[in-house]
């Protein structure tokens, strides 16, 4: 039965949504089964994926509305969480209503997103159908309720009947959202339809699965697009193998030829690369593991530093002893708790490579939390020796940089299966850097070039290699094939000219100021300019801001993303994480000359410190991980500091003695910029 498109609400954002038919006879049917991969992959002309079904916890009901709206956002900026109590309830003339679906639209107008439930529905003249098994639940119906929550046909019978229903169905919408049976009988229903598709079709089986479970990935499978029996993708995830439920609503729409509305935010799927079905079932067993196991690596290889300092210690005073026994004049020096301090801090900088390593490997938990262990401390000690103090961070963060990089290029797909990758299955992000790496990095790379400085003093030369630097990371982390990140721009953007107005010569003056307050500004236009050339303009950034309706829009990723780094500084251990982050901040900054005494206070690593502790407070700032960021930057630069203090004693300080040209002054005068 046909129903009248209804007309656009008033919080509508856009024009009505078109709705001529361009390819008289396309149909779609979406099918939630109870299948798995290996039940999908057999079905004839299936290409097949793994979905995101919602951002944070499962929730059938919500995955539905997400599908109908073609957009989504975190449960936790609904008010309240969890959706509403939906039901179908049959009406006249074979249509249907869900009841609570006021509550539905109250609850998404709410939220600091344009959210319209049922849009994929009304885009449709003619609406969406609904079969399903009578008294086998019907809560899939969701999935084809329009914008008044009425669903144009609904076929409720035996199973016996269903297959005949769906064709029924078909012929009056082009539409057609069915529950297959449970079970063997499902699957079969499934083969039934991929084998009678008609030409045109498109055939959509998404596994169905109850609430909790750790079903936030869902098996998913298409038939009838170009390129059949293939991996599934698309650029919402920019994966080979993921999708997201957001993206079933846009690839209904291109299929049948309608316009996209402008408030879906989904991707239209792909096919990408041949199917390979053990690599996607161990895909989807290591993106279950991933979130778990993450602070318990970490704790590992924390645990492991603090036992080698033990031992350390204990070798230091068995020696001392022995050197006192026998009357020496001067005891023997601390050596070994020196090389521990030193090797320990360059261990926990080797992570981002270590990671990347188990990744490939996809060890059990405990070989894996061994293995990133025995692997930082092997590469620590290695560059210990091989760099001398105190240019050893250099390797990790060369490494690490390059190694992120070509992961990136080449698809390997390592950092998104690593312990410090985006972690899928939260829904947030399936690509790029998260924002446990973004100020990291910055703080590796900026101590990296102190490294190689060092011994420095202020000149243009030292100010030109520290803004070269960040130039390129900042590059890296918003180029959108690679890092994806916008608050990284910003915070890299930050941190490097804080580093690189230390370097210069002559005074402090309110020019440089002026640079520091337009240097983020700068890098969101090279963020633009990245984006446009890496991704043709449809890159995270260019997406979410640059294509932005109304400052409206702009006002809603605010509030979202502010909202988000509000609920992590509640989240947890965080206030203790972020008190204890800004007590080291604020002690440090008082303490400088004598944290830098192991290296004189040399220019280069007051600068690097300055600005890795910038660009911690600005990630805090843009991110929406909020104090994530400033917890990883302190932490950062305490192992940086540590590997200071584990100067071999064998290397002397080398004092730096400032000269007239390098004393920083506040004032008027000139500022070496020209």
């Amino acid at each position: 039965m046909g129903v009248a498109k209804p007309a656009p609400t008033p919080n509508s954002r856009s024009s009505a949504v078109a709705v001529a038919r361009v390819s008289t006879g396309s149909s779609v049917v979406l099918a939630f089964v109870p299948g798995q991969e290996r039940l999908l992959a057999g079905t004839l002309g299936m290409s097949v994926g793994i979905m995101s079904a919602t951002q944070g916890a499962y929730v059938r009901e919500q995955m539905l509305l997400d599908i109908g709206q073609g957009a989504r956002i975190a449960s936790s900026a609904y008010r309240p969480s969890h959706p509403p109590a939906l039901s179908l309830l049959a009406q006249g003339s074979g249509a249907a209503q869900m009841s609570g679906w006021q509550a539905a639209l109250h609850r998404a107008d709410d939220t600091p997103q344009l959210l319209r439930p049922g849009l994929l529905a009304s885009s449709l003249a003619d609406g969406a159908g609904y079969a399903g098994v009578a008294g086998a639940g019907d809560l899939d119906a969701l999935a084809a309720a329009d914008r008044r929550g009425r669903i144009a046909s609904v076929s409720l019978g035996s199973s016996a009947t269903l297959l005949a229903r769906i064709a029924a169905l078909r012929a009056r919408h082009r539409l057609v959202v069915a529950d297959l049976s449970d079970g063997a009988a499902g699957i079969a229903e499934l083969h039934a339809l991929a084998a009678g598709r008609p030409a045109g079709e498109l055939l959509i089986a998404v596994q169905r699965a109850p609430d909790g479970h750790g079903h936030e990935l869902l098996w998913t499978g298409l038939a009838g697009l170009t390129g059949g029996g293939r991996e599934l993708t698309a650029r919402t995830t920019n994966q080979r193998g993921l999708l997201s439920a957001i993206d079933l609503a846009p690839t209904i729409l291109e299929h049948l030829g309608l316009r996209v509305p402008e408030e879906m935010r989904g991707e239209p799927i792909e096919t990408d690369g041949t199917l390979d079905s053990p690599g996607l079932r161990s895909l989807m067993a290591r993106l279950h593991v991933v979130g778990g196991r993450r602070l318990k690596a970490f704790g590992v290889l924390l645990y492991a530093w603090a036992a080698l300092l033990l031992l350390a210690a204990l070798r230091d005073g068995l020696r001392r002893g022995a050197a006192e026994r026998r009357d020496f004049a001067e005891p023997r020096p601390r050596a070994a708790s020196a090389w521990a301090m030193r090797v320990g801090a360059l261990a926990v900088l080797w992570a981002p490579a270590a990671v990347l390593v188990t990744a490939a490997v996809e060890p059990g938990a405990a070989v894996e939390y061994a293995a990133i262990a025995l692997l930082c401390f092997g590469l620590a000690a290695l560059s210990d020796v091989l760099l001398p103090w105190p240019r050893a961070p250099l390797a990790p963060a060369v490494v690490s940089v390059l190694a992120l990089v070509i992961d990136a290029l080449a698809g390997t797909q390592l950092l998104m299966r690593s312990l410090l990758g985006p972690n899928p299955i939260i829904g947030a992000r399936f690509y790029g850097f998260g924002n446990e790496l973004k100020s990291g990095l910055a703080v590796l790379v900026l101590g990296a070039v102190a490294a190689v400085l060092y011994p420095a003093v202020r000149s243009r030369r030292a100010a030109l290699a520290m803004a070269g630097a960040g130039i390129v990371l900042a590059v890296i982390e918003g180029s959108a094939r690679i890092g994806a990140g916008v608050g990284g721009v910003i915070l890299v953007a930050a941190g490097a000219t804080v580093a690189t107005l230390v370097l210069l010569p002559g005074s402090f003056s309110r020019r440089r100021v002026l640079v520091l307050i337009c240097a983020p500004l700068l890098a969101l236009v090279l963020l633009a300019a990245i984006d446009l050339l890496t991704a043709h303009g449809s890159g995270h950034y260019t997406g979410s801001i640059l294509h932005a309706r109304s400052a409206g829009d702009l006002r809603d990723v605010l509030v979202r993303r502010y909202t988000a780094a509000w609920r992590e500084l509640k989240n947890h251990a965080m206030p203790f994480a972020t008190a204890l982050a800004l007590a080291c901040a604020v002690a440090g900054e008082r303490m400088r000359e004598r944290l830098l005494t192991p290296v004189g206070g040399d220019p280069a690593w007051v600068a690097a410190l300055g600005g890795g502790l910038t660009a911690g407070v600005v990630g805090t700032l843009s991110e929406d991980s909020g104090p994530v960021l400033l917890v990883v930057a302190v932490f950062a630069l305490g192992c940086l500091c540590a590997y200071l203090w584990g100067r071999p004693l064998s290397s002397a300080a080398t004092p730096y003695v400032p000269t007239a040209s390098a004393t920083i002054a506040v004032d008027g005068g000139s500022d070496g910029i020209s």
